[in-house]
C-alpha cells in the first residue's frame, strides 16, 4: 500500500468528509469551519476538530486569517434590556415622582430601583454632564427639562444587540463610539457590551491533501464501523465491513482517581502530627472583635497595626456584644496602668467601645486567648490551624488571607528552650524543612520574642512566624498565673517548602495537573 493510500485508509470519517468537502469545493480562496460543516454534514465542532488533526498530517493548511471585532451583550447588557438601563430608569421615576408631586433623593432614587451603587453613582454623572438632572438643596434630585440622546440611544442600541451579535462595522461611527464607552474593559466589568476579537479562518488543501483527496475520491466513502456485533457475526455481513483501525501504540486515555487538594492534605497532615503529639485543638470564628484580637494580646489602642492598613474591618454590624466581666476590666487596667501583673501598663485610658469593634482575624493567637481565659488544662497543650485576614501586597510570598498554625503550651515547668525545641520539630516535620535558624523578634504580647526561619529551595530564607513567652500583661487578667508559650507559625509557606511550591498563590490554584502531580510527603 502506499504511503498516500495508507495516510487515506487511516483517517476518521470525520476527517474523510471534511477533505472531501475541500477537495469538491471550486472557492479558490478555501472554505471556513462553517462553510465545511455545511457541505459535510457535521457540526461546526467536529469540522474544527477534525481541521486540527488534518493540519497536523499536513494533509490541510490554513489560506487566510480575518480578525474582526464582534458586539454582543454582557450579562449586564441582557438586565438592561430587559429592566432598561440605569439612564432611563432615573429618568423615568423622577418623571413619575414629579407627576405625583414628590422628590426623590440618589438614595430615593437607589432604594426604588435596587440600583447598584456604582451604576447609580455613573447613570447619575451621566445625565448631570448632559444637563438632564440637577441636585437641588437638601440632596433632592430634579429634572432640569433636557432630553438624554445617550440613554436613548443606548437602549435602542441594547435592543439591536439583543437580537444577536453583530460586527463593529455594522454600526454607524456615532454608535461605536457609545459602545466603546460602555463595553467592557479592565477596571469596568459591569457594562452592558462586550467587544471579542473573532478570527476568521480559511482553510484548503495542501498538495498532499488533495492526493490524500484524489485517493478518496477513487475507492469511494464507506461507513466504519467502531465494533463487531453478534448479528455481525450471524449474518456474515463482518466480511464486507470496514472497520475503524486501531492505534495499538498509542497511550489510554487518562481516567485521574479523586483525591484532596494538596493543600487540604497538607492540612490534614498537621491536624494529624500535632494530635499525635497530644495537643488539643482550638476553634475560633472568623470574625472577632477586637478586645480577643488585639486587647488581650496587650496591643495598644495606639498601634498602627490595629488601623484600616492591616486590618480588615467589619462593616455591618460593626460592635460585637459587651465584653464580660472580670476580663473586660482586668484587661482594661493592664493596659492603664499594669493593673495586678506588676507592669506599668501603657498610660493612655482605654476605650471600653472600641474594644467592642469587629473585625476579620488577623491573627491565630486571638483563638488562644480565648482559651486561656475558657480555664485550660494546667499543664495543657493546644493547637489550632486559624484562617486570617490582613490588608497585604500579593506577592510570591504573601497573600491578604492566609492560613496560621496557632498554639500555646501552659505549665509550671515551661521555658523558652522548650519552645525553641517545639519550633525545630515543627520546621523539620511539618515544613520538611532542612535549614532553620531564629531570630530575636518584638511582639507586643511575649518576651522574649523569636522569628523562626527556613530556606526555601529557590526562594532562599523566608519567615515562618512568630513565637515568644506570653507577658504576664497577657496571662494574668486572663486568669493563668503559670508560664505559656505560644508561636503562631504561616502554614501556608511551610506548605511552599513541604510541596516545593515557588508561589503561595499555587496553593490555591486550580490547575488539575499541579493538584494530580503534588504530594505531601508522609
Amino acid at each position: 500500500m502506499s504511503g498516500v493510500a495508507a495516510l487515506a485508509e487511516s483517517l476518521h470519517p470525520h476527517e474523510v468528509k471534511v477533505a472531501a468537502a475541500l477537495d469538491a469545493s471550486p472557492d479558490k480562496d478555501g472554505l471556513t469551519d462553517e462553510d465545511i460543516a455545511r457541505h459535510s454534514g457535521i457540526e461546526v465542532a467536529q469540522a474544527g476538530a477534525a481541521l486540527g488533526r488534518l493540519q497536523i498530517k499536513g494533509l490541510v493548511s490554513i489560506l487566510s486569517e480575518v480578525t474582526s471585532q464582534i458586539v454582543s451583550l454582557s450579562d449586564t447588557g441582557e438586565r438592561y434590556f430587559q429592566r432598561y438601563t440605569p439612564l432611563v430608569r432615573i429618568i423615568s421615576a423622577l418623571r413619575a415622582a414629579a407627576n405625583a408631586g414628590a422628590q426623590l433623593t440618589i438614595k430615593d432614587i437607589q432604594q426604588r430601583e435596587e440600583l447598584d451603587a456604582a451604576e447609580l453613582s455613573g447613570a447619575v454623572g451621566e445625565l448631570k454632564q448632559e444637563g438632564v438632572i440637577r441636585i437641588a438643596a437638601g440632596g433632592i434630585v430634579e429634572l432640569a427639562g433636557a432630553s438624554s440622546p445617550t440613554a436613548e440611544s443606548l437602549q435602542k442600541l441594547i435592543q439591536y444587540v439583543h437580537e444577536g451579535a453583530k460586527p463593529l462595522t455594522e454600526f454607524a461611527h456615532a454608535e461605536q463610539t457609545l459602545i466603546a464607552k460602555f463595553a467592557q474593559k479592565r477596571g469596568k466589568p459591569n457594562e452592558p457590551f462586550r467587544v471579542d476579537d473573532r478570527v476568521a479562518r480559511r482553510f484548503g488543501l495542501t498538495e498532499t491533501g488533495r492526493a490524500v483527496a484524489q485517493q478518496i475520491r477513487k475507492e469511494g466513502v464507506r461507513e466504519e464501523v467502531a465494533r463487531l456485533t453478534p448479528e455481525m457475526l450471524k449474518d456474515g455481513s463482518w466480511r464486507s465491513a470496514r472497520f475503524r483501525k486501531y492505534a495499538i501504540g498509542l497511550n489510554p486515555a487518562r481516567i485521574p482517581a479523586g483525591k484532596k487538594h494538596p493543600y487540604r492534605e497538607f492540612l490534614d497532615l498537621v491536624k494529624t502530627k500535632l494530635t499525635a503529639m497530644g495537643f488539643e485543638e482550638m476553634r475560633g470564628g472568623l470574625i472577632e472583635n477586637e478586645f480577643w484580637n488585639m486587647d488581650t494580646l496587650f496591643m495598644p489602642q495606639f498601634h498602627p497595626a490595629r488601623e484600616t492598613h492591616d486590618v480588615y474591618f467589619v462593616k455591618d454590624p460593626t460592635h460585637s456584644a459587651p465584653i464580660r466581666e472580670p476580663f473586660l476590666t482586668q484587661v482594661a487596667q493592664a493596659h492603664e496602668n499594669g493593673g495586678k501583673t506588676g507592669s506599668s501598663g501603657w498610660n493612655y485610658t482605654f476605650d471600653r467601645m472600641r474594644t467592642r469593634r469587629l473585625v476579620l482575624r488577623s491573627q491565630g493567637t486571638a483563638v488562644s486567648a480565648r482559651t486561656l481565659a475558657a480555664a485550660p488544662k494546667v499543664p495543657g497543650k493546644y493547637f489550632s490551624i486559624a484562617r486570617c485576614f490582613r490588608y497585604d501586597q500579593v506577592d510570591a510570598t504573601h497573600a491578604p488571607d492566609f492560613f496560621q498554625v496557632e498554639g500555646i503550651v501552659l505549665g509550671p515547668d515551661i521555658n523558652f528552650r522548650t519552645l525553641l525545641g517545639l519550633l525545630t520539630l515543627f520546621a523539620r516535620e511539618v515544613a520538611q524543612a532542612q535549614e532553620i535558624r531564629f531570630t530575636p523578634a518584638y511582639f507586643p504580647f511575649t518576651e522574649p520574642s523569636v522569628e523562626l526561619h527556613v530556606r526555601h529551595p529557590r526562594l532562599g530564607w523566608i519567615e515562618l512566624g512568630g513565637a515568644g513567652l506570653f507577658r504576664p500583661e497577657v496571662t494574668h487578667p486572663l486568669g493563668i498565673d503559670v508560664p505559656v508559650i505560644a508561636w503562631g507559625l504561616g502554614l501556608d509557606r511551610m506548605a511552599m517548602v513541604a510541596l516545593e511550591i515557588h508561589d503561595i498563590r499555587d496553593l490555591f490554584s486550580g490547575d488539575l495537573e499541579m493538584i494530580r502531580s503534588k504530594r505531601v510527603q508522609y
